[in-house]
């Protein structure tokens, strides 16, 4: 009998803050399309240095056959802002229908793509006899 199974992604590696999270003085606001820092979610790694109501810790991805460029905003027409090459890993932080909101890291760049963008998920086969 064979059975597949699913992989999910890797979770990217990072340390979880310690204790007290808070800033202490004024912070500028990056760019759109740097680091991966929203009003509503920012980057694990960014704890402590930025505020955002919810940090995430992504998971890895890889950019599918064909290069990509990252949009500002979630919408087709919107600016766009780095070109990422195909078959590179991203770091996906949030997905909304058929957007997700990447990384390449917690230093950017950062922006949308769409989620057919990205490869397809691994698969794994059992084999039972």
């Amino acid at each position: 009998m064979r059975t597949h199974a699913r992989i999910v992604s890797e979770q990217a590696s990072y340390p979880l803050p310690e204790g007290n999270i808070g800033l202490t003085g004024p912070v500028e606001k990056p760019e759109a399309g740097t680091l991966p820092l929203r009003g509503d979610l920012a980057h694990i790694a960014l704890a402590g240095r930025f505020l955002a109501a919810h940090y995430v810790v992504p998971l890895c991805r890889r950019i599918g056959a064909n290069d990509v460029s990252l949009k500002l905003v979630m919408r087709e027409d919107a600016e766009d802002g780095a070109t990422i090459d195909a078959g590179s890993m991203v770091e996906v932080l949030d997905t909304a229908g058929s957007w997700a909101w990447v990384a390449c890291g917690p230093k950017g760049p950062s922006g949308y793509l769409k989620t057919d963008s990205l490869a397809p998920e691994v698969a794994a086969s059992d084999n039972a006899a």
